[in-house]
């Protein structure tokens, strides 16, 4: 899901958290964010959009997922993560690799880019 697409009236229940500015996040450079006890981690890809995912890995259960290294796979943007390479798609959560293990997925927050602000949608990962 692109941060392009959302209009924050699309969501009535669940409310638009500002978590940072564009201008703080680097390209293909993944940052770390804190939703109450949550990790999110955040990336800036070359076209513009951010997209949010949860920072804790499923397969090494560690918070490394930021730090991650950012790809393609087709046309699905990727982060592989530093641990074990699993490497997941940054539209859907889903694992493309899992180096033998079982699958896993990564949470996926919608990302709404407002004002030069990110905001992702609480309450409605998916």
């Amino acid at each position: 899901m692109t941060a392009q697409t959302l209009d924050p009236a699309t969501a009535p229940e669940a409310s638009w958290l500002r978590v940072c500015r564009v201008a703080d996040l680097e390209v293909e450079r993944g940052r770390a964010a804190l939703l109450g006890s949550t990790q999110v981690a955040l990336f800036l890809l070359p076209d513009g959009s951010v997209h949010a995912v949860d920072n804790h890995d499923p397969y090494s259960g560690a918070n490394v997922i930021s730090r991650g290294i950012v790809g393609t796979r087709g046309e699905a943007p990727t982060v592989a993560s530093p641990m074990y390479k699993q490497v997941f798609d940054l539209r859907t959560g889903a694992c493309l690799d899992t180096q033998g293990k079982d699958p896993a997925a990564l949470r996926v927050w919608p990302v709404l880019l407002q004002d030069g602000d990110v905001h992702l949608l609480c309450g409605d990962a998916r």
